[in-house]
């Protein structure tokens, strides 16, 4: 992986609950790592669904390797939050390529 690829800058976050002063849990995204990427793919897909077929943009984010990265974490980019819908492994734990969906808030 050439660090000159990884141009953009990406920031993994994590749904946690934390509680605020008044002992009240509060639900919120926590940043768990700001990192170098490469933007590999940004295309419509065409997914089905219940109600029938929409479209989705996906965007593929690739990073240098890290461990601890789920499904349930999301990845925001120039202000746009992603879901997370797949990580896969490149090589022996030289990168991730993570899929992701922009997701209709935030």
């Amino acid at each position: 992986m050439r660090a000159g690829k990884l141009d953009k800058t990406i920031t993994i976050q994590r749904f946690t609950t934390t509680v605020d002063e008044y002992g009240t849990p509060v639900e919120t995204w926590t940043d768990l790592a700001t990192v170098r990427a490469q933007i590999i793919q940004a295309t419509t897909e065409e997914f089905m669904k219940g109600w029938g077929a929409s479209t989705e943009a996906a965007t593929i984010f690739r990073v240098r390797h890290m461990d601890g990265i789920t499904p349930a974490d999301r990845v925001t980019y120039l202000g746009r939050a992603f879901d997370l819908k797949e990580i896969k492994e490149l090589g022996r734990r030289e990168g991730l390529d993570l899929r992701c969906v922009a997701t209709g808030g935030d």
